[in-house]
């Protein structure tokens, strides 16, 4: 402790000395990202301490975090309400991928009643949905770092229940799409807050498990929703679908009313100053992340915060290829979600019902995948910093996205040219399994590399590299049918995994690399330059 109240006063030493211009953007970014101003490579504990601002100095009029425990510092919270936080995100953020594909097997019903004849028509009725998931992000990551991680979630889930529950009561084909697309808005927010919600919550070394659940969720719901939405539309109509989500929906909102609260250290540390303003009359409290003019902080703080996803992604080399390589992952599962019904029902000849039950194998690989990466993932973590001399960096999330990048490709080759040779069902769903193991890891891999290298900034930093991976998850699907037809399933599949080989395999070198190098040149990073 005695080593750590050290650093922070040295921090605080820097933090007095700097002062932010209210004109300029790109400073007021890098004076708040400076976590890490002793040790410019990174040390993962150092920068955790300064972005809540946990720092001890003989400025009295500087509010922190009390040492040695406070029970309003959201990492010094119980396992108990930690956990029951991790759970109540990720059922939100379960909650609208399920959504985005349980309507995937009622679509040539909802085309029926809504006068949508065509095939690709009615696709867009589905991936309008994930269209939505590129925009929101953009507005509600950069919201939850100015006015706090939970009314924004609330909020946006108050959007998605709503409009959801419209879809049901839709009568024409712009009212469809437009309640999607609308729905699809307000889902989006739980995919961009989440990860930020546990870097908030956890210290790196922790963060594994709690990533493993918030990243298995959304890429669980696809695989499960049509499983769903084809037995609630087999035995009623397909607006149950949109009913029985709404339901859902509201369920969630209503135990995220009880259970979440606000885990964001700026805004906590906010509401400390303007309680102790009241309570003393001290109008010169500040903390570390005010702005040097209070009555310019809004309309400058809002601005500012909804330009940086864009920012982040036009100036981050680190961003920029885990946006890529997220968007591949998104896509290449959605291709595979939409095309698998006609695999089974076209080339294999079952039934619509039996054909869905396929969908367990891409849910037990996608489970495995996760429960077995998030335990190696923090052993990993807490290996390398031991080996380290303590120091925790974000490039020891690299070994661990080496697995996924290669089960990936594997899957697709298995899954492929078993399907291609007609073997038994079992071969194609082996490698869909697969496939679905990897995309788990390496989904776990990146969003913990950027909640670790962006601690500040998490939610804009998975928010820019959600606007990527949601338009491949939206356009993949309608070239898909067109790719078998004229590849097959074997080549097809070989062609998406030496797209896997090109962008993954170099991932993890490089960031093991020069990860480091980058973010001392970044004003945003842990431990960046400024």
């Amino acid at each position: 402790m005695r080593a750590i109240h050290h650093h922070q006063q040295q921090d605080d030493g820097q933090v007095t000395r700097e002062a932010p211009s209210p004109t300029d953007s790109e400073v007021r970014d890098a004076i708040e990202a400076r976590h890490d101003l002793e040790h410019g490579g990174g040390r993962a504990d150092d920068h955790e301490k300064a972005e809540e601002g946990d720092e001890t100095s003989g400025d009295t009029n500087l509010v922190t975090w009390k040492e040695p425990f406070d029970p309003e510092n959201p990492k010094q919270w119980s396992r108990r309400r930690k956990w029951a936080a991790v759970f109540c995100v990720s059922c939100f953020t379960f909650l609208s991928p399920v959504t985005s594909s349980m309507v995937a097997p009622a679509l040539p019903d909802i085309g029926r009643d809504l006068n949508i004849p065509g095939s690709l028509e009615q696709a867009l009725t589905m991936s309008i949905f994930v269209l939505a998931y590129a925009i929101g992000p953009l507005l509600f990551g950069p919201l939850s770092e100015v006015y706090g991680r939970i009314i924004i979630l609330q909020l946006a889930n108050v959007i998605f229940v709503a409009f959801n529950l419209g879809c049901g009561f839709c009568r024409t084909k712009a009212q469809m799409i437009a309640f999607r697309f609308l729905a699809g808005m307000g889902g989006s927010a739980p995919l961009a807050i989440g990860g930020g919600v546990l870097g908030d919550l956890f210290t790196p070394e922790e963060r594994g498990r709690a990533m493993s659940i918030y990243t298995l969720t959304p890429l669980l719901g696809p695989a499960v929703g049509p499983i769903a939405g084809g037995f609630i539309a087999q035995e009623t109509t397909w607006r149950w679908i949109f009913y029985s989500t709404t339901m859902l929906g509201a369920a969630v909102q209503v135990a995220g009313y009880f259970v979440l609260q606000e885990t964001y250290a700026p805004v906590l540390l906010g509401r400390r100053k303007e309680r102790l303003i009241r309570e003393t009359g001290n109008t010169a409290l500040r903390t570390k992340f005010d702005g040097p003019e209070e009555e310019t902080r809004t309309v400058m703080v809002v601005a500012t915060a909804l330009t940086r996803p864009f920012r982040l992604l036009a100036t981050q080399p680190i961003v920029q290829f885990l946006s890529l390589y997220m968007m591949y992952l998104y896509g290449i599962m959605y291709l595979v979600l939409s095309n698998f019904p006609a695999l089974w029902t076209g080339v294999y000849g079952q039934p619509v019902g039996l054909a869905g039950l396929h969908y367990i194998a891409l849910g037990v690989g996608l489970f495995l995948g996760a429960q077995l990466t998030a335990p190696a993932q923090d052993r990993v973590y807490a290996a390398l910093k031991r080996r380290h001399g303590g120091v925790g960096r974000p490039e020891f999330r690299a070994p661990t996205m080496a697995p996924g990048a290669v089960l990936v490709p594997a899957g697709l080759l298995v899954y492929g040219w078993t399907a291609q040779a007609r073997t038994h069902w079992a071969g194609p769903d082996v490698g869909a399994g697969v496939f679905a193991a990897g995309l788990v890891v390496g989904f776990q891999c990146v969003q913990g590399f950027l909640v670790d290298a962006y601690p500040r900034y998490a939610a804009s930093a998975v928010g820019a590299a959600t606007v990527l991976r949601s338009l491949a998850g939206f356009g993949f699907p309608l070239f898909a049918p067109t790719m078998y037809d004229r590849l097959g399933y074997g080549w097809g599949n070989t062609l998406l995994a030496l797209l896997g080989v090109v962008i993954g395999w170099p991932g993890p070198v490089l960031l093991w690399r020069y990860g480091e190098a980058l973010r001392r040149k970044s004003p945003f990073a842990a431990g960046g330059g400024g």
